[in-house]
């Protein structure tokens, strides 16, 4: 953690920005908060990746609510690249006042040098890949830069520098830890896997009451998780001695098909109340 936060400050100096990729299901939950200090001014792309899996309208409100914030933000699924070739007309748009200085001094052929940010499990990886088209073209070592580090070449106009995924310090709070565990960031040993099932059950429950017809239940304001859970494993045939339902076996499916995008798209979270989303 110490060493990447140490590699990130040094190399800002050599980007001209930097592009955090996030998980468009959760884009509080997937951001590290040092990101934002190590960065400071410098001109920032926001990447709603898997944004695919997400609820359309989730995309809209945090995508109003980044560019609020001063982002320019793009919107991918790096699994299958779309969205991806719109990183380069994207990177202009952050960069506009500096290609017209750079325009002006007469470096019109000078390439935009993006440094590529991002907790592990949000698809950094996949999303440079895509980016680059899957070349491991180098563009060599850049002056001034640690001996050995190497830039990845998109064309002539786009040079990519990663960096290893940013780990939190700490979660802030419960729910981060229950979005990223959701989701599958977190392994499922870090909880136990019916009680994260039940806390699925209840945001279902509230938020997308109607992708619990895939169990054959319905909303119920008044259920706990746990009941959901427990009636989803009746209707399942998910039963164990003495008829008691299976719980256990009903919550790893309950994950599984919500992380296969079997129950629909959804955002698990929304940009905090009383600030201004344009939405």
């Amino acid at each position: 953690m110490t060493k990447t936060r140490r590699m990130i400050a040094e190399d800002l100096k050599y980007v001209d920005l930097v592009a955090e990729v996030v998980d468009a299901r959760i884009p509080a939950s997937s951001r590290n908060p040092d990101i934002d200090e190590l960065v400071g001014s410098k001109p920032r792309i926001l990447v709603l990746n898997r944004a695919d899996q997400a609820d359309p309208a989730g995309n809209k409100v945090w995508g109003d609510w980044f560019r609020a914030q001063g982002y320019t933000v793009l919107e991918t699924n790096a699994k299958d690249g779309k969205g991806v070739k719109d990183f380069s007309a994207a990177a202009r748009t952050a960069l506009r006042e500096k290609l017209e200085q750079w325009k002006a001094k007469g470096q019109v052929g000078r390439p935009i040098r993006a440094m590529i940010v991002g907790v592990p499990n949000v698809g950094k990886s996949t999303f440079i890949n895509q980016v680059a088209r899957r070349k491991s073209a180098k563009a060599g070592d850049r002056p001034g830069v640690t001996r050995g580090k190497q830039w990845v070449s998109v064309d002539t106009s786009l040079e990519l520098l990663d960096t290893p995924g940013i780990l939190w310090p700490k979660f802030e709070d419960e729910t981060t830890g229950l979005h990223l565990a959701f989701t599958g960031a977190v392994k499922d040993e870090i909880m136990d896997v019916e009680t994260l099932a039940c806390r699925f059950m209840e945001l279902l429950n509230e938020r997308y009451p109607a992708a619990l017809g895939r169990y054959k239940l319905e909303q119920d304001p008044q259920a706990a998780g746990w009941e959901l859970l427990e009636r989803a494993a009746r209707k399942r045939g998910f039963l164990i001695s003495g008829g008691e339902p299976d719980t256990e076996r009903m919550a790893r499916i309950l994950l599984d098909e919500y992380r296969g995008g079997k129950l629909g798209n959804f955002t698990l979270e929304w940009p905090p109340e009383g600030e201004d989303t344009h939405a």
